[in-house]
């Protein structure tokens, strides 16, 4: 168990998810914090990382940093999205091992799991059969990583969890067109087609130097605003979305999924994911001050035949519960107020026609969710528009 002086390093603290795990953990009383952005620590570096961790000895190590987007990046940026992210999970998951600490958190993705897997998705159904292809690398190097943990706890002992969250949304949030998820993207697109309507010029400039679109800043003419922000769908009292808007799809607040993340960390133990019954003749490799010994066979869990096939220790977060995306939109249209036209093109990718996940593991676990998609969609606005005052 951590108590309240464990030092905790939280691996991309400032992003959505990170930064919501950082203040979670602080309003707990965990004040032994860690944290590095990427200009001071490079995870895809791992002579770097290793020095931090040498530095540092960290007790536990919250890994959410990622290289991440939505469907245009992931069709983009192929190689980017495997390699990047398989050199963070490397990097960090090897160096807290070799520092022997005892807790460590991977997060993940429900686009692990395949295309048409039956829904809702239960942890037992992954590599079950083919991914969706548009976000195949990124999903790849997620299995690995959960991947890693499990074989890690298995041979050595080692106490790692691996959660994997449904779509988040939430403060910190990434509202760069260029690279954003269906959520952010989606607001700001019908926003920024509110204000042009609305003839709030000075908003729309307030906003694109706060956020540029492909470079262009709230200085350019309006002529070159209007023509960047068309390649995006963005027009005047008008919304263009990818696809036929009748994917479904789940949505967490971060901070829940930050509470969820946080209870897990402090309260559930390798033992409790696999069951104790399978797990109660073996003892974690670790000595008693914490670090791992690697020659203690009795951490082995997957050396002991009699425990047969131990697999799929991971544990979805999310809400149960999910939308169309064309339901999506509405629900954003009318948080923002825009009463212009939103359309979908039907000949743009729609991505995985449902993702919907089981949650059963993670309630049995003793966590559910709080805040549901109507009022998460008002926070989140809220959120962007305090954000263009900052």
């Amino acid at each position: 168990m951590l108590d309240k002086n464990s030092k905790i390093y939280v691996a991309g603290h400032n992003g959505l998810v990170g930064s919501a795990i950082w203040n979670n953990l602080k309003q707990r009383g965990y004040n032994n914090l860690i944290g590095r952005s990427h200009k001071e620590l490079d995870l895809t570096d791992q002579v770097a990382v290793k020095k931090f961790f040498d530095e540092e000895q960290p007790d536990a190590v919250v890994l959410a940093a990622a290289f991440v987007g939505g469907i245009m990046a992931n069709s983009l940026y192929r190689a980017d999205f495997i390699m990047m992210n398989m050199k963070i999970q490397c990097n960090v998951i090897s160096e807290a091992y070799a520092h022997g600490v005892k807790k460590l958190l991977f997060l993940g993705s429900t686009c692990i799991y395949p295309k048409n897997a039956p829904q809702p998705m239960k942890e037992d159904c992954l590599l079950t059969s083919p991914l969706e292809y548009t976000n195949e690398e990124y999903a790849i190097a997620k299995i690995a990583g959960l991947k890693m943990c499990e074989s890690y706890n298995l041979q050595y002992g080692t106490n790692y969890i691996a959660v994997m969250p449904t779509n988040l949304y939430g403060p910190n949030d990434n509202f760069h067109l260029e690279n954003s998820h269906v959520m952010p993207a989606m607001m700001r697109k019908v926003y920024l087609a509110k204000l042009i309507h609305d003839g709030a010029w000075d908003k729309v400039a307030i906003d694109l130097d706060k956020r540029p679109v492909e470079g262009v800043t709230g200085s350019a003419s309006h002529e070159e605003i209007l023509s960047v922000l068309g390649k995006y769908g963005i027009y005047n009292n008008k919304v263009v979305l990818w696809g036929t808007g009748t994917p479904l799809r789940e949505f967490l607040w971060s901070e829940d999924m930050a509470d969820a993340s946080v209870h897990v960390l402090l309260n559930v133990d390798f033992k409790d994911v696999i069951g104790i019954e399978k797990y109660s003749s073996v003892h974690f490799g670790a000595s008693t001050d914490g670090a791992v010994d690697r020659n203690n066979s009795s951490g082995r869990g997957g050396a002991i035949p009699s425990l047969g096939e131990i697999r799929n220790c991971h544990i979805n977060v999310g809400t149960g519960k999910e939308l169309t995306i064309r339901e999506l939109s509405e629900l954003v249209v009318k948080t923002v107020g825009f009463e212009g036209a939103v359309e979908f093109d039907a000949t743009k990718p729609d991505g995985t026609m449902r993702k919907l996940i089981d949650v059963s593991k993670l309630h049995s676990l003793g966590w559910t969710h709080k805040v549901e998609i109507d009022d998460g969609v008002g926070r989140l606005f809220g959120w962007y528009r305090q954000s263009l005052t900052e």
